[in-house]
């Protein structure tokens, strides 16, 4: 390689780089196996982190992006990146249900308690009822 010239990355080459970073492979490693300086990688890594795939661009001018181009995002992200958010969105989803389930707990068991104090314990066979009987 000559000195002086630099080294243009796509976007696809980059996703995989940072895919392998997250996945736990050795930074030092992955910059010689790809010979990449590792401060690129950390870059590109804290760039992903902060704005997703399309801030990955290539040296040179930046593009400007109409608002509503997330949908190229979700489609260059690598797959384990969206298992991963999948993931967390689930986990974030059953913590939740689980919160709303230990509420519901509580409340029945305040409940259960309530009740058993307000019986009448039943001294053997043939006395009254452990409630009162209504009248109407």
């Amino acid at each position: 390689m000559s000195e002086g010239k630099r080294r243009k990355f796509s976007r696809e080459f980059k996703l995989a780089a940072i895919e392998r970073m997250m996945a736990g492979e050795a930074v030092e490693a992955l910059s010689r196996e790809l010979h990449v300086p590792s401060g690129h990688l950390y870059q590109w890594c804290l760039r992903f982190r902060r704005g997703g795939a399309r801030s990955l661009r290539r040296a040179g001018r930046p593009r400007v992006f109409p608002a509503d181009v997330d949908a190229d995002a979700a489609v260059t992200e690598p797959m384990g990146l969206r298992d991963l958010a999948a993931a967390r969105t689930r986990i974030e989803d059953l913590e939740r249900k689980i919160g709303r389930q230990q509420l519901e707990l509580d409340f029945f068991r305040q409940a259960l308690r309530r009740v058993g104090e307000a019986r009448r314990p039943s001294d053997g066979p043939g006395v009254s009822a452990s409630t009162p009987r209504s009248r109407r």
